[in-house]
């Protein structure tokens, strides 16, 4: 009898083990992102962008092209890449505090200019790099290493509500929020993903934001 596999990786992805923390999804997202380049057959004409934070050795883990951004500055040095190189599918691929904190003016000129670029913004709303602080999107009660007792929003304010916030740009092509928190859930963030490097793909002038993909 001659088995068949039922599960390949993606060649997507490269061979490098992730640094990535037990019980992380960014794992299952790097290999979403990187299943949907594979079967788009793209990932010769991809330039991706890694930011500060967790993700930051995504450049060691994607199989495409893809160049390093200060903290913050993803969406921007992505505009760069693809005005030089329109002919290349761009993505930035970011997580709440380097997006939703220093970087979110990026994001959102980015988006009010309609620039033709994806971003993958993995929300899990916390800092988890350096601790475990407080985030823009940490909700509210949730505790973290600088709210013991759970956010409050009288002194700490309110989540930043990223995608409400995008969505009410013109520029801004494709929004959806999504999960990855189990099987069913993650299939649905592949498929919108691939509606968004669909979008990409067929407009000329919009920045597609696939909103927190929540761990």
């Amino acid at each position: 009898m001659t088995m068949k596999p039922v599960f390949e990786k993606t060649c997507g992805l490269t061979d490098k083990p992730t640094h990535y923390c037990p019980g992380c999804t960014h794992g299952v997202i790097h290999r979403l992102v990187g299943e949907v380049l594979a079967e788009m057959d793209i990932l010769e004409d991809t330039i991706g962008v890694a930011s500060v934070g967790c993700s930051v050795l995504s450049y060691e883990y994607f199989n495409c092209d893809m160049t390093q951004a200060a903290h913050g500055r993803a969406p921007a040095v992505a505009t760069g890449v693809k005005r030089v190189l329109p002919d290349r599918f761009v993505f930035t691929y970011q997580g709440d505090g380097d997006l939703a904190s220093i970087g979110i003016s990026e994001v959102i000129h980015a988006a009010a200019r309609g620039e033709n670029i994806t971003v993958i913004f993995v929300n899990n709303a916390i800092y988890g790099m350096t601790g475990g602080q407080m985030a823009p999107t940490t909700l509210i009660g949730q505790k973290t290493a600088t709210t013991p007792y759970g956010r409050e929003s009288s002194t700490q304010g309110f989540p930043i509500k990223v995608c409400e916030m995008v969505a009410t740009l013109d520029g801004a092509a494709y929004i959806e929020r999504v999960s990855s928190h189990d099987v069913p859930h993650i299939i649905k963030a592949k498929k919108a993903i691939r509606k968004a490097f669909d979008t990409s793909m067929h407009q000329q002038k919009r920045c597609r934001f696939v909103g927190s993909i929540n761990h």
